[in-house]
Parts: structure tokens; C-alpha cells; sequence
């Protein structure tokens, strides 16, 4: 698993991040995995799936349309990039 080192940080800032955990009950590092998982994963992010199904519900795609484009789809394997 990767690890991240930071460096520099202010004596105020690890006594802030420090409290912070304990009030959440858990070690600082968990907290600045919690902090960082936060601000690259929120939960409000759009999902490509969610978007594209909300997509095709707002245009009346019936579930048999769906299934006669899944079955016109092409499902031959893409070829790998080749950079020779």
C-alpha cells in the first residue's frame, strides 16, 4: 500500500490534526487518511454509470431498447496501443 510523507508541516497543524482526532476517536493518521479520502473522493461525485442510466430514463429508453442496444454493441476486444 503507498504511504505519503509530508514534510514541513507547522507545529499548530499536527496539534489541530491531533485533536481533531481524538475527537473523532481515532489516530491522527487515520484522520488524515479520512481528511484526504474526503477531499478526492466526495460523496456527492457524479458516477459515470449513474449519470448515463439517468441519462437514458430522461430520454424514455425503455428497458427493451436498452437490451436491443446492448445486443448491436460491438463486442469485439479492443486492440492494446502499440508506441513503436
Amino acid at each position: 500500500m503507498p504511504a505519503v510523507v509530508i514534510r514541513n508541516l507547522s507545529e499548530e497543524t499536527h496539534r489541530a490534526l491531533k485533536v481533531r482526532a481524538a475527537h473523532h476517536g481515532r489516530s491522527t493518521e487515520a484522520e488524515i487518511r479520512e481528511i484526504l479520502e474526503t477531499a478526492v473522493r466526495p460523496a456527492s461525485r457524479v458516477r459515470l454509470g449513474s449519470l448515463l442510466a439517468s441519462i437514458g430514463r430522461e430520454a424514455g429508453l425503455t428497458d427493451a431498447e436498452a437490451e436491443r442496444l446492448n445486443q448491436l454493441r460491438d463486442k469485439t476486444p479492443a486492440e492494446p496501443v502499440r508506441f513503436e
